[in-house]
Formats: C-alpha cells, structure tokens, sequence
C-alpha cells in the first residue's frame, strides 16, 4: 500500500478553507479533509514580521497523489506562496488506510 499522507495548508477564512477542501475531496486528491481555525498566525513577510488571522486545512493523501494535490491547492488558492507541507503518516489502521487510499485512486 502506497504511504499515505497528511497535507498541510492555510487561508484567510473559513469560506476560503472549506473551497479548497472541498475542492480537493471532490477531484480526489484527498480522501477527506479537516478545517480548524481561527488561528493566530506570525510569520516574516516582506522584510516585515506579520500576524493573521488563519484557519488551517488538514487534508489526508496518498504519496502518490501528492503531487496533484500540491499543484490544485497551489492553483485553486489566492496566497502568492501558500503554505503545501506534506507529513508522513508514521502509522494507521489497516481499515483506514485502505480507505485512504480507495478514496484517491484514480477512477
């Protein structure tokens, strides 16, 4: 079975977030996805230390979609240089895993 992944990015509301989930989900690139937020972000920006508020979308992947999830996300959203990190899933259940991975086969 394909390593299956957790993709991490963020976006300036909650509208915006459930879009790129949602998005994600629907081409198939993640099996599903988890927004939380509001978060307080603090980051260098232009030369300038900023703070925003955020909402985080955690979307669960298979290595082998990870690029196509990376080049929609990084289409489908409105920050010149989104935050795209992808986690290694160390360890799942077997029922979950094979689900994953159903999930974001190509049909």
């Amino acid at each position: 079975m394909t390593p299956a992944l957790t993709v991490l990015t963020t976006t300036d509301s909650a509208e915006k977030a459930e879009r790129l989930a949602r998005g994600a989900v629907e081409a198939r690139l993640a099996a599903c996805a988890q927004i939380s937020g509001p978060i307080t972000s603090v980051y260098h920006w232009r030369d300038a230390i900023e703070t925003s508020e955020e909402w985080q979308v955690f979307l669960k992947t298979t290595e082998d979609r990870y690029d196509a999830l990376e080049a929609h996300l990084t289409e489908a959203h409105d920050y010149e240089t989104p935050e795209v990190i992808a986690l290694p899933v160390v360890r799942g259940s077997a029922g979950y895993l094979a689900w994953l991975a159903g999930e974001t086969s190509e049909r």
